[in-house]
């Protein structure tokens, strides 16, 4: 691990303690609120560094209805590099959404569904909008994301994603995910190589997360597999191995 990274994560553990409670709930107990922050040694989204192999520091906060409808809102910085094209790049990334989550009856069988908005100041070409679908049960959950317009680049794609949890001894908590990237025209959002790039991106990560010391503390094992490394390296934004395998360590406190 990077020295910089680890004077990034001593920082932030200063920064979490001395953070303010922000957790409200109403009288009648319909709304209430919630936040947290974290620091990573990286932010990986969907098999691919976002803040050029760097620490990030993320925050978070979110107001909920009992009935089951939510909004929020989620930040951190990035380093994109060229990622529009124009020769912008990107430095922080703000997350809007909203939502209704809940349950199916008696089955157990959770339910999510909303739209989000992904804001880059200064940058806002690339901004674009998702919308998103989910499924739980025991253990297991999927969730499909859409575009219509993949990093302003007016080109549609859709994220399939596949988790799996268990609770494990000592408190901690098992976590996996599978996820595919399915693109309607690849080559335009990421330009093309000798032999083009195979559809769909794929990636896979596997963790444990603990709490300790007042802190949630998480070591996440990412890979991206061949045809998503393709795609990162051609799309000429920051260094050549975004989508290398890595672990990433995270430490979060909720506020």
């Amino acid at each position: 691990m990077k020295l910089k990274q680890l004077s990034a994560l001593c920082l932030a553990a200063s920064v979490l303690t001395a953070a303010p409670a922000m957790a409200w709930e109403s009288d009648d107990g319909q709304f209430s609120t919630s936040a947290s922050v974290a620091l990573s040694t990286d932010y990986m989204w969907r098999g691919s560094s976002q803040t050029d192999n760097e620490p990030a520091i993320s925050g978070s906060f979110d107001v909920n209805h009992a009935s089951g409808f939510y909004a929020g809102a989620w930040a951190s910085n990035v380093d994109l590099g060229n990622a529009d094209g124009r020769g912008n790049n990107a430095h922080i990334e703000i997350d809007g959404y909203f939502g209704y989550a809940n349950e199916i009856g008696d089955t157990g069988i959770g339910y999510d569904v909303g739209a989000m908005r992904y804001f880059f100041p200064g940058t806002e070409s690339i901004d674009w909008n998702e919308y998103y679908a989910a499924l739980s049960y025991s253990h297991f959950g999927i969730k499909v994301s859409h575009t219509e317009d993949f990093g302003g680049s007016d080109e549609q794609a859709t994220h399939y994603l596949f988790t799996f949890n268990h609770d494990l001894p000592m408190g901690a908590h098992l976590h996996a995910g599978y996820a595919f990237y399915d693109f309607d025209d690849i080559d335009n959002v990421f330009g093309t190589t000798p032999n083009n790039i195979d559809n769909p991106l794929q990636d896979y990560g596997i963790g444990v997360s603990k709490d300790f010391a007042g802190f949630n503390w998480d070591v996440t094992y990412y890979e991206t597999l061949k045809e998503g490394k393709d795609a990162t390296e051609n799309n000429n934004a920051g260094s050549d191995n975004k989508a290398d395998s890595r672990f990433v360590l995270t430490i979060s406190k909720s506020l």
